[in-house]
């Protein structure tokens, strides 16, 4: 699924794309994009239309766009989930699921293979939908408090990895840069984390935002044609992993092939040498 990155890449596409354009009409080409809506696809479509964007907004992994008379469209972009904008000319994209046409004849398309996404109406919710308030902010938030993130991150008595894959704990972070950050700072993701100290838990905390930002900057990970920015164009931060995906591969520190152990009904990767596991995190 996408993480951080991925989301913000979208964001970030979509902000130079739609703020201040209004809605002229809402098709919803398949209704479980929009299962969440209970009065059903045509009053999802009767309800945006004539409405405008404002600037799109996220936290952690979670996106919406607001709309200028205070209440947002929250998107869940689930496995496969994605954006597209396009002329009405181009050509429908095959899993082309619900699609807004603006006001100047641009077409934001939401396209989503697996459906396990979707589309929903968070009345009240351009600042802060109440489906998200219970995430907790990110680690490019400006509001964060660190201090507080490092002293709770140590209170806890899991496995560091699992702390760190909490959304209500600290938001954005998913499997890849887990084991990313956890590979950078030399932790094994079964470590306790109340067995970190201070230094070492915002050494992980440090580790996973420089991360993120490197996949940012390149515009986000893409392992294949599902993970695309508004344009149709992949990340390319696949190339520039150091553990996640590289199981039997050599470290990149010390030679050492990269492991892969079963986690969550996921994989976890990491380097048995620079990574050894001092203490077991519970379940």
């Amino acid at each position: 699924m996408p993480e951080l990155p991925e989301v913000e890449v979208v964001r970030r596409g979509l902000e130079t794309a739609v703020i201040g354009r209004r809605i002229e009409a809402v098709s919803v080409l398949h209704p479980r994009p929009v299962r969440r809506h209970l009065a059903g696809p045509d009053d999802f479509a009767a309800t945006l239309a004539g409405r405008t964007f404002s600037s799109p907004r996220r936290r952690g992994k979670f996106l919406w766009l607001p709309l200028t008379d205070g209440d947002a469209v929250l998107a869940h972009l689930g496995m496969s989930g994605q954006f597209r904008l396009d002329a009405p000319s181009a050509p429908l994209q095959r899993h082309a699921r619900v699609v807004f046409t603006l006001s100047d004849g641009v077409q934001l398309r939401f396209v989503d293979q697996r459906m396990f996404g979707g589309l929903s109406l968070s009345p009240g919710g351009a600042e802060l939908p109440t489906e998200v308030a219970h995430i907790a902010r990110d680690l490019f938030d400006p509001a964060l408090d660190r201090d507080a993130l490092v002293a709770r991150i140590g209170s806890r008595s899991s496995a560091i990895k699992r702390v760190l894959l909490n959304q209500t704990i600290v938001s954005g972070i998913g499997n890849i840069y887990a084991d990313e950050a956890l590979w950078a700072a030399r932790i094994h993701g079964e470590t306790t984390a109340s067995a970190l100290s201070a230094s070492q838990v915002g050494e992980v905390l440090d580790a996973a935002r420089s991360v993120m930002a490197e996949a940012l900057a390149q515009g986000g990970t893409s392992f294949d044609a599902l993970y695309v920015n508004v344009n149709g164009e992949s990340g390319y931060f696949d190339r520039s992993l150091d553990a996640y995906g590289r199981e039997g591969l050599p470290c990149g520190r010390c030679g050492t092939p990269i492991r892969r152990e079963q986690f969550m009904n996921r994989s976890s990767f990491f380097c048995p040498s620079c990574q050894p596991q001092r203490w077991a995190g519970s379940t």
